[in-house]
């Protein structure tokens, strides 16, 4: 009996479970059925190649039992999944009774009905993680399932490992066998963008088919090209993230854009929705500020490989002001004043060190919050010396603590985060000590920090650079007193060993802020009145209460 194309056989299950098939999928299948010797699938994120991938290899086992598929992923466990699935569709597809032995339960390595006719000694599927052992296995089919993960390709030498593993699939490859790869990029130097150029087939499906970024300074003006109409149009990523509306925010005449005013920061046109039934605007707009940096947006969602350095932070999107923070008194209401622009928040953060030639810098940073969630790096400043310096009767009489007491006072600090790592265990004790001495009020925050620098750094930096909502004291950009704008232009996500603390420190403030200011930093007295409760609040309430 003829067989059925995968098309039908995918179209038949879906029927079967009562599921849709929608036109993206269709699209997948007839290629997958069609592809050659050596394939790429790059789909976007959400987009369903988990409920396509099982069908395909059922298919496979339904036309010829004596394929031999080695599934690897980038660990066991999610290898697993897909033969798991595998097995589900075999023992309920309408055309597939009976291929699959009853009361299999491995999902490891199985057979199915008719296999060792052909090959009793390899099995009909192994699945396995991309760094699990699978030297002496066979495979008419070799699948590599988003075996390229951030935690195996963050290095060159993990990109180098990985390709090695791959390597050994060449031996395991029948003649005439055929290799498939289905992922999402994540680094600059992709393994599928290698296999492309290689020759490889290949289908790449976007979320969105047209798009077009502009990057704009205010005096770039407001009519631009961009050649289609688009249906979504984008400003910032993360929680910066706005989706701008036509006719309100711009206007399209014929392949143009005039913006409804000048823009400064970047902006994304977008048009022609894989699945729109499923991607509706309101889910892209949720996935969009879910999404930590744009680099992250252009691989999993549009399939970019762009260079990790490209996601570098570029200080030039900073705006600079020459200001000091002023905390005034007025209408029995405490405010603190920025110029014209009213401070409700503020975040310090310092990574100790020891401050001297040849070590770490030990950076201290104030981050100030605005009531538009504007951020203000207002000092970067490298603490030097001992962290504390000791007097008679062990009395606190200088160091780094004693710096962060003088920045704790002027700006009516409410507590500072301390970063515990290495010797900034020792430092929180210190510093409450110091307090203590001074008569100073406020919190001393422990923080051990575990994540990747690399990451937390981007993720906490890009959106607030991109979107133009960074702002920093003209100390802060100083260049030839300060590093803090030179360690953010030379920043190589790529590079664990590279000068980065002072932007550490600021994206630990960024990543912490706001944090409302409630307490004065000293103990009240007539002449300190004047540096308590500037933070915002609504006021008391009394409430009687019948029990």
């Amino acid at each position: 009996m003829a067989k059925v194309s995968f098309v039908a056989f995918l179209l038949m299950w879906n029927d079967h479970i009562n599921r849709k098939t929608p036109d993206c999928h269709i699209r997948i299948a007839n290629w997958l059925e069609h592809k050659r010797d050596t394939a790429v699938l790059r789909c976007h994120r959400g987009i369903g190649k988990s409920t396509i991938l099982p069908c395909y290899n059922a298919w496979r086992y339904y036309c010829d039992p004596a394929t031999q598929i080695l599934h690897q992923s980038e660990s066991d466990s999610t290898a697993y999944k897909i033969s798991r699935a595998t097995q589900s569709i075999l023992r309920r597809h309408p055309l597939t009774d009976g291929i699959l032995p009853q009361g299999n339960k491995n999902v490891e390595r199985w057979w199915v009905n008719g296999a060792d006719e052909t090959d009793p000694l390899h099995s009909s599927m192994v699945a396995k993680g991309i760094m699990s052992n699978v030297t002496g296995g066979r495979a008419t089919e070799v699948q590599n399932d988003d075996v390229e993960v951030p935690r195996n390709i963050t290095t060159p030498e993990l990109r180098g490992k990985l390709r090695d593993r791959l390597g050994e699939q060449t031996h395991i490859l029948v003649p005439g066998g055929t290799e498939l790869y289905v992922g999402t990029p994540h680094t600059y130097d992709s393994l599928y963008d290698e296999l492309i150029a290689n020759g490889a087939d290949h289908l790449t499906i976007k979320l969105f088919a047209q798009e077009k970024r502009l990057e704009l300074k205010n005096t770039d003006g407001v009519y631009f090209y961009i050649g289609f109409k688009p249906d979504m149009v984008f400003t910032g990523i993360s929680g910066a993230t706005q989706l701008l509306e036509e006719n309100v925010n711009y206007k399209y005449d014929n392949g143009y854009i005039e913006l409804a005013k000048p823009f400064d920061g970047i902006i994304d046109f977008y048009a022609g929705v894989s699945w729109p039934e499923r991607f509706t605007r309101d889910d892209i707009l949720k996935r969009r500020s879910r999404t930590k940096t744009l680099n992250a947006w252009d691989s999993q969602y549009q399939l970019h490989s762009k260079p990790v350095t490209e996601s570098r932070l570029d200080p030039s999107k900073i705006r600079l002001y020459d200001v000091e923070p002023t905390i005034i008194e007025a209408n029995r209401e405490v405010t603190m004043m920025l110029g014209n622009t009213r401070i409700i928040g503020a975040t310090a953060v310092w990574d100790p060190s020891l401050g001297k030639l040849k070590s770490d810098a030990s950076p201290f940073t104030l981050l100030l919050t605005d009531t538009k969630g504007h951020l203000y790096w207002h000092v970067a400043q490298g603490l030097t010396g001992d962290l504390a310096v000791f007097g008679q009767n062990d009395q606190i009489i200088g160091g780094q603590v004693i710096q962060i007491c003088e920045l704790v006072k002027k700006y009516g600090i409410p507590s500072v985060v301390i970063e515990t790592n290495g010797i900034g265990g020792f430092a929180p004790n210190l510093l409450r000590q110091a307090f203590k001495s001074r008569g100073i009020r406020c919190g001393v925050i422990e923080n051990h920090e575990t994540r990747n620098k690399q990451i937390r750094i981007l993720e906490a930096l890009e959106a607030p650079l991109q979107s133009r909502f960074l702002w920093a004291h003209v100390s802060v950009a100083d260049e030839d007193n300060n590093p803090a704008l030179t360690q953010m232009r030379d920043f190589n996500p790529d590079v664990k060993e590279q000068p980065d603390d002072y932007i550490d420190s600021l994206a630990g403030a960024v990543l912490r802020t706001p944090i409302r200011i409630a307490k004065s930093v000293q103990n009240r007295t007539d002449s300190s009145s004047k540096i308590a409760k500037w933070r915002p609040d609504s006021g008391h309430i009394k409430a009687k209460i019948k029990y």
